[in-house]
Order: C-alpha cells, then structure tokens, then sequence
C-alpha cells in the first residue's frame, strides 16, 4: 500500500511541476490538437466534400473559399487536406521512429552498463563509431540505396509504402546513440545500489534484474530523450523527402509537400509556407515538451532554477 501510495505522491509532484512549465504546457496543447486533426483529416476531407487525391486542373491555385478554406494546389487538389493527411504521415514517422530509436538505445544502454567491463567497452565504441558517422550524408546514401540489390522481395520494394517503411527503419538505426548513452550511464550507478545486490543476493538472474529492478528507475530520463528527438526526426524526415529521397508521392508529408512547392515559391508562396510553419511549430513544441518532462521529471533541475 504504501508503495502505490508513493507512487501517487511522485505522480502528482511531477505533473504540479509539469505544470509550472508554461511552455512545455503550450506545446503539449498544440501537439495534441495537431494529432487530433491528422487522425481527423478523412472526417475533414468529407466534410468538406472534396477528395484530396483526385486532380482538377481547372480548379489550380483557387483562393480560400468555404470549399477549400486554404485553396487549392498547383494540381487543383485542396491544401488543407493534404496538409492534414502530411501531418499523419509526418507525426507517425517521428513518434513511431523514436519509439524505436529508444528501444534500441535502452536495450543497449542497459547490457553495457550492467555487465561493465569488456562488454561496455565494445558496445561503447560501437556507439562512438555510429555518433562519429555524418549524419545527414549518411541518411542520404541509404535513402538512395537499391532495396532489391539487398535482398528483399520486389513486391515490397515496390509497394506504396516502402518509402515510409525506409525512413523509419534508417533513423531508428542511427538514432538511438543518446538513449543508449544516457541509460548506460544510469545502469552503471545503479547496478551497485541496495536493491539490486539484495536481488542478486536472493538468486534472480541477470535478465530479471535488468528488466524487474534496473529499467523501471530509468523510465524518466528515457521518457524525455525519447520526447525531443520526435522533432529531430521529423526535420530529418522533411530533409530527405525535401531532397527528394524521403517519403514519395502519391503518400504526402509536410517535407514531400514542401518539395513540391520550391518551384511555385513566386506563383503560390503559401504552398510552401503552410508546411513550412507546420514542421516549425511541431519541432519548437516538441523540444520545450521535453524540456518541460525533464523538468517535472528531475527534482534536481527545478530546485536549480
């Protein structure tokens, strides 16, 4: 009883410091409304009795009117729409990526700082050699490489969806050096705390202790990674399918959405500003989100300030 009655009181401490943050409450309210209408775009889309994939070219470039509150594209298609059905993809990329990135992270975060020794060594190098790679020439290369020349099967490669597929499975495999980082160096403390010899004094195998009485203590600092690397990747999202080499057409994004706007920038400025100011908002707000979690999170960092 008194256990869970600790774990109210810990709860409630961090969500009354959580909501000292203004920002980080801000940002909270804007990220959820943003997910509320990417989940809503086929109930918007029908209300507005428009079908964002069919192209009307003589209805281009159209002013906002009640049918189209934004206009139309370059294609006659409506730009709320798209942008609605971009931020699905866009937010799924990045929640779903680091969510990945961080269970990667953790999972060798915790093996290096629980063993030790030989073990932390080379599973620490390993991490040194990935977060000495340049980043952003190196998602290049990958998002350019040939799939059937690795392998797998040409119906996957050739599906709609590989491009989405791609993006997240290249960013989780890169991104995950600051998770393992931060856990390794928590699971090295906390591998001689009470507990856990008293838990190795009692029989329990190194599996259980990692799992059981290790990783729920590391729960809050990978909650926050995890929270501000979500905007990270979906920068990095809108910098591939800006380039080109992110998500593809007909599957829109905010960064695919943005590319297709570069050449309309003097005829339809707005095309590129909407996703541009979509991408900005959403990385700020995700960035004082964490900084708000760690706030809440970390007794230590409010008492600092």
């Amino acid at each position: 009883m008194s256990t869970a009655t600790d774990s109210r009181g810990m709860f409630g401490l961090a969500l009354r410091r959580f909501r000292r943050h203004r920002l980080a409450l801000g940002s909270a309210a804007a990220l959820v409304v943003l997910a509320v209408l990417a989940v809503a775009a086929p109930l918007v889309e029908a209300a507005l009795g428009v079908d964002s994939g069919v192209v009307d070219l003589f209805n281009r470039f159209a002013p906002a009117t009640a049918a189209h509150p934004l206009g139309t594209d370059e294609l006659g298609r409506d730009v709320l729409v798209r942008l609605l059905y971009g931020g699905r993809v866009s937010l799924l990329v990045g929640l779903v990526t680091a969510l990945a990135a961080a269970v990667i992270g953790t999972i060798v975060g915790l093996i290096a700082g629980f063993y030790g020794g030989r073990v932390d060594g080379l599973l620490m190098r390993f991490t040194d050699g990935v977060i000495a790679l340049p980043l952003l020439p190196l998602l290049i290369v990958l998002a350019a490489l040939d799939l059937e020349k690795v392998g797998l099967p040409a119906a996957f490669v050739q599906s709609e969806n590989v491009s989405l597929y791609r993006i997240i499975a290249i960013v989780a495999l890169v991104g995950w050096t600051t998770v393992a980082r931060l856990v390794r160096g928590a699971a090295l403390t906390l591998r001689e705390a009470d507990f856990v010899l008293a838990a190795h004094a009692q029989g329990a195998g190194a599996l259980r202790i990692m799992a059981v009485h290790i990783l729920p203590n590391l729960i809050s600092p990978i909650i926050v990674a995890t929270t501000l690397s979500v905007g990270s990747v979906i920068l990095l999202e809108s910098v591939l399918s800006f380039l080109g080499l992110g998500i593809q057409p007909p599957i829109p994004s905010w960064g695919n959405l943005l590319t297709n706007a570069q050449e309309l920038i003097w005829t339809a400025p707005a095309l590129a500003f909407y996703p541009g100011i979509l991408i900005f908002v959403t990385v700020i707000a995700f960035n004082f989100l964490g900084d708000g979690l760690q706030d809440a999170l970390d007794p230590k960092a409010m008492e600092g300030r």
